[in-house]
């Protein structure tokens, strides 16, 4: 039966939810407006024909931008489209000599004498580097090198000073100031300021808060489970269209799917749309951290699908996933762009890296690092609802494939995903941000 594909690609479900999450405004992480956009997900859900929706609350530590600056060769930049501080910066004011890292590579850091300097890193990498550097992974370079501050600046035009989180999970906020900044203000201050006195100032309060995952529930009350993801939370400074509002509209135009053909599902299929992702996938690792893992079959988590119309997927190395991806790509004759690499940085992490069977799913770009993702443009606008019905179709198929009794996705030792880790230039960078799991 194909009913179900032609109803979803004239379904307006997941886009009217999509508008309605980008017009709450503010959803940081313990903001009233992320609870806001928690309550109207789970009520997208249960209208979409999940059972047992629901809220579930869990502590976090709160962050709330205030005013902060960049005082560089007689010239201060504080204005939105120059400097925004990183959540989870600490407040304070600091002054030391500009040092340009230029990419910030980590050997960049090892070679430099950043001892009380403010250090300006940008966001991308060079083309010949083999692998994407995490903004944290930069930030904590600079940490460790005895830096008094950390500029991050934008590689994407426009006057668009990236936000993202600093801080681990064991210290939530971050050692030294951070301020993210423009292309053009960065290299403005880069140009003039380099090797020079620069002050730094953020102004940030922190607070007990609360965030919250979204739960529901489709298919058989089995003790195995798929579970299908996304986060709600989004940045402070934009309508989080695509990172991540598409995502949860994603989840909520599958699940109306799934509801169809619910009497296809072998496994059960448990929805769950996590808070405060941006601050280190905090929602996620709460959940992972009360679940039995050996009762997770898969994780499908859909984080920044729609930003381009063909979907990406991360394997993370289980070849019977990529398989099952494969297949159902092939027979929906669909363009999807698998790689079985690791990417631990969204919310099928932290069920993967002790070995779960996860996929990231994503709409593939032929842009360097988040694009539109992390700034002020990152808005409904850029987005289409032709690509959120067509990916909802292959995301759908893709679960009912991964819920089917016939289909079997070993686990991995975890032992191996830390291999994979270092083969793929990826462990020391976890290691410097606190990241690392395992053992050694």
């Amino acid at each position: 039966m194909t009913d179900w594909i032609g109803a979803t690609f004239t379904s307006d479900a997941g886009w009217n939810h999509l508008e309605t999450l980008v017009d709450v405004g503010d959803r940081m992480a313990g903001s009233d407006g992320e609870r806001t956009a928690a309550a109207a997900t789970r009520d997208a859900l249960a209208d979409a024909g999940a059972r047992d929706a629901h809220l579930a609350e869990f502590p976090i530590q709160g962050w709330k931008r205030g005013d902060s600056h960049v005082d560089a060769s007689g010239e201060r930049y504080d204005e939105q489209h120059q400097a925004l501080a990183l959540p989870r910066s600490p407040a304070g004011t600091v002054s030391g000599e500009l040092v340009d890292l230029g990419h910030g590579l980590p050997r960049d850091f090892e070679t430099a004498d950043l001892e009380g300097k403010v250090v300006l890193a940008r966001s991308d990498v060079p083309e010949w580097y083999d692998r994407y550097l995490h903004r944290r992974e930069k930030y904590y370079h600079a940490v460790e090198a005895g830096a008094a501050a950390f500029l991050y600046q934008n590689h994407v035009e426009g006057c668009l000073p990236p936000t993202g989180s600093v801080g681990t999970e064991a210290d939530p906020v971050g050692e030294i100031p951070a301020v993210g900044v423009s292309a053009e203000a960065g290299a403005r201050i880069a140009r003039r300021a380099d090797g020079d006195l620069v002050e730094v100032s953020v102004d940030a309060t922190l607070d007990d808060a609360t965030s919250q995952n979204v739960h529901a529930t489709l298919g058989p009350d089995t003790d195995d489970e798929v579970l299908l993801t996304s986060h709600v939370d989004a940045h402070d400074i934009a309508e989080g269209a695509m990172d991540n509002g598409a995502g949860t509209a994603g989840v909520v135009e599958v699940t109306k799917a799934l509801a169809a053909r619910e009497s296809e599902l072998d496994t059960r299929v448990h929805v769950v749309c996590f808070g405060a992702e941006e601050v280190g996938l905090v929602g996620s690792t709460h959940l992972a951290n009360e679940t039995d893992l050996a009762d997770v079959a898969a994780v499908c988590n859909l984080d920044g699908i729609c930003q381009g119309r063909t979907l990406g997927f991360y394997a993370h190395g289980f070849d019977e996933l990529e398989a099952v991806v494969e297949d159902v790509a092939d027979r929906l004759d669909q363009p999807a762009y698998v790689t079985p690499e690791l990417g631990p940085h969204s919310d099928h992490w932290p069920f993967t890296q002790w070995g779960v069977p996860g996929t990231h799913a994503y709409g593939k770009t032929t842009g360097d690092g988040r694009g539109w993702g992390h700034t002020h443009a990152d808005t409904l606008d850029k987005l289409e609802q032709r690509d959120l019905r067509e990916q909802a179709i292959v995301l759908t198929e893709l679960v009912v494939a991964l819920a089917d009794a016939d289909t079997t996705i070993p686990h991995r030792d975890p032992g191996e995903i830390a291999d994979q880790l270092r083969d793929e230039d990826l462990a020391e960078g976890m290691q410097v941000t606190g990241d690392w799991p395992y053992d050694d």
